[in-house]
């Protein structure tokens, strides 16, 4: 009888072994890729960009198939890519790196306009100044995972400059006022404050001024002391560090800093778009 029972529970046990073989067969196991291989049509070192050609086309990305594999087989996801751009040197860490999106295709083409954009708008890079830049792609399968990078190419760029999105002020002025400001609400702005609220031009598209703000409430900025129907008040879903605005005589007003203090105002009519720091 105890020779019966051994047996059994022998054969039991081999079962159990062999069953979970059997389950770490079936296991699905990611194997790897192979980096895919990035190349251009446009092979010289300069990327010419012009206003005149900016419907043409500006240059055209290729890439070879990343071939992630399984123990299975190679993969059947859906593989998707980044095209990086960013300036030498930041090593695609910059936080102004453009990203562009592609799903499932090998290439990826661009407009000058486009690709001038990016320049302008995202790396903020200076027009008509030569700079360095470099592009890469980026593979990698479901959440972001399994990611492998292209190598890398490299570019001298000169950015054009693009009508302002934003009229900047007709005469060269634009002062701050608002209830965020020691001034309140006043229009035309009396001195001291005609002096201190009034943003030095620092280009044709770029204005700046360092300030005293009193933390909450809210301002506007206007370019004519007394008219209100040519200020330029900020874009809803802006906040108070940054944002997008626009040349209206209508609310929001741009939101004050929670925190009373000194703050640096800069005004970009290129782009539309203001930022403020806190000194």
């Amino acid at each position: 009888m105890k020779k019966i029972v051994k047996s059994f529970f022998l054969f039991s046990m081999l079962g159990v072994v062999f069953t979970a073989c059997k389950k770490d067969e079936n296991k699905v196991y990611f194997e790897g890729g192979t980096s895919p291989v990035l190349s251009s049509s446009v092979t010289a070192s300069t990327l010419p960009l012009s206003f005149a050609n900016k419907d043409n086309a500006a240059l055209n990305l290729s890439w070879t198939n990343p071939n992630y594999m399984f123990n299975t087989g190679v993969s059947s996801q859906d593989v998707s890519y980044q095209v990086e751009i960013d300036t030498t040197g930041a090593n695609f860490t910059s936080t102004s790196k453009q990203t562009v999106s592609v799903s499932k295709d090998l290439s990826k083409s661009f407009l000058v306009s486009e690709f001038n954009g990016y320049l302008l708008n995202q790396l903020v890079l200076t027009p008509g100044v030569s700079h360095n830049i470099e592009l890469r792609v980026k593979s990698f399968l479901g959440n972001n995972s399994a990611g492998l990078y292209s190598n890398v190419l490299k570019y001298k760029v000169t950015p054009y400059a693009i009508p302002p999105v934003v009229e900047p002020p007709t005469n060269g002025t634009l002062w701050l006022t608002g209830d965020a400001t020691a001034s309140g609400y006043a229009n035309p702005l009396l001195a001291p404050y005609d002096a201190s609220q009034k943003f030095k031009m620092v280009s044709a598209t770029l204005y700046e001024l360092t300030v005293t703000m009193k933390g909450g409430g809210a301002y506007k900025l206007i370019q004519e002391q007394g008219k209100w129907d040519t200020q330029y008040h900020m874009k809803t879903g802006g906040t108070w560090d940054a944002g997008d605005f626009e040349k209206k005589d209508s609310d929001p007003g741009f939101a004050g800093p929670a925190a009373a203090g000194s703050y640096k105002i800069a005004v970009d009519f290129q782009r539309g778009k203001y930022a403020v720091t806190k000194l």
